[in-house]
């Protein structure tokens, strides 16, 4: 897929995702969100990437949320696929680091949320707008949120509107670090390098378990499926039963439990 509104790198195990519509604010279309996918699918398939950075254009903006077509915004079949942007960063079982460049409003403010850690420019600003714009997010936008900052502050913030400094994201725990704009890329490099080093097993098995409360059926399947059966079909009992029923033959039950 040619990108046309994100651009993409990588340095060893590390894959940085960049909005790159600075002149809009980084706001994701749905160009935008299809491009998003199908990056993240790339890395979720890629066995040399052990975690991702998702940043912005420019230095003012992360992303401000959704740009939404006036004659689409109302069929469903045309709305906005940022659901399935958040569903694949909080199901791929690799981290992802949100570098949070500037504004983070609306979706935007979701997008980072949705990561697993977010490190901020100190002039990073954050704040949903949806009450006060005709808009809201009643799934990842308030379930996550309340999680990360708790239902009083996730509701001041819904609420009222206000916007929130990169200090302030930071003492209620909005965020994991603050540092200077010149900073923001190599530090959070730097913290992806060192989730790198990290067992992926481990890593991916403990993310399925963050997510699994949030995602009913499904993320009890991405623990199931994607991180214990995978490991169950490595081992000789697996493997025994499989060639006893290919075989036509009970199995040998000596291999149970090995």
């Amino acid at each position: 897929m040619t990108y046309d509104d994100i651009l993409t790198s990588t340095d060893g195990p590390v894959l940085t995702i960049e909005i790159n519509r600075p002149e809009a604010g980084n706001k994701f279309r749905h160009q935008t969100c299809l491009e998003l996918f199908d990056a993240l699918q790339r890395f979720r398939l890629d066995r040399e990437l052990r975690a991702a950075v998702l940043t912005g254009a420019g230095e003012k903006f992360f992303c401000i949320g959704g740009e939404h077509e006036p004659v689409t915004s109302l069929d469903q079949s045309q709305v906005l696929p940022i659901i399935d942007v958040y569903q694949a960063i909080d199901t791929i079982p690799k981290p992802v680091i949100a570098a949070v460049n500037g504004f983070a409003v609306g979706g935007g403010n979701v997008l980072h949320n949705v990561c697993d850690l977010t490190i901020a420019a100190e002039h990073a600003v954050f704040r949903q707008v949806g009450p006060m714009v005709g808009s809201f997010d009643a799934g990842y936008g308030s379930w996550y949120l309340e999680d990360t900052i708790g239902r009083k502050r996730a509701k001041e913030m819904w609420y009222l509107n206000r916007k929130y400094s990169a200090a302030q994201a930071l003492a209620m725990g909005l965020v994991n670090e603050v540092v200077p704009l010149e900073q923001l890329r190599p530090r959070a490099t730097e913290v992806a390098h060192e989730i790198a080093t990290r067992s992926p097993l481990a890593i991916g098995g403990l993310k399925a378990a963050f997510s699994a409360r949030h995602n009913g059926v499904s993320g009890q399947a991405r623990m199931a499926h994607d991180q214990q059966l995978t490991l169950y079909l490595r081992t000789q009992e697996a493997h025994e039963v499989s060639a006893a029923f290919a075989e036509r033959r009970p199995p040998k039950t000596e291999s149970f439990w090995s």
